[in-house]
């Protein structure tokens, strides 16, 4: 018994497939939304094995559905003969209506942006954490950093005693 609570555990630990560390320090995230997305069959073979590049990807929102853009992921060698990988493809996402419906007014009339967070699996779906942000000016940046460095160097004298 004490050996499949042991795999269950690791199986959580190693849910996150790609975070994308950028879009926090980029942006101010107002608001998270878990999305499903359509996939390829060698798409998920190759989000197994972690193969997936969020960095320079964005959520478009086109005729009144969500659309991941610039998602890179790579091809396995091992995949299929017979199919033609096209690494980055648009990918549809799965939202609710009221949620795709909030969204879109956000996006279209107060100047929000929709960026990936990160993706993982859930129930053995992969899953996207898309979040609603607006940009950060260069003054903010410095702001969040001085803030990070504060917070560091306290924990240190409080550790210290």
């Amino acid at each position: 018994m004490a050996d499949k609570k042991s795999k269950k555990n690791t199986k959580q630990q190693n849910a996150n497939i790609a975070v994308n560390r950028q879009a926090t320090h980029e942006y101010t995230i107002e608001e998270r939304f878990e999305a499903g997305i359509v996939l390829e069959g060698w798409e998920v073979k190759s989000l197994r094995d972690g193969r997936i590049q969020l960095k320079e990807s964005y959520v478009v929102i086109r005729r009144g559905e969500a659309w991941l853009s610039g998602a890179h992921i790579s091809p396995l060698l091992s995949a299929s003969t017979h199919v033609n990988p096209d690494s980055i493809r648009a990918k549809k996402l799965l939202l609710h209506r009221h949620e795709l419906s909030k969204l879109i007014g956000s996006v279209e009339r107060k100047g929000y942006t929709l960026i990936p967070l990160s993706m993982y699996w859930k129930n053995g779906r992969a899953k996207l954490e898309i979040g609603l942000a607006k940009g950060k000016q260069l003054h903010d940046k410095r702001a969040a950093s001085k803030d990070r460095d504060w917070q560091r160097e306290k924990g240190r004298i409080l550790k210290k005693g």
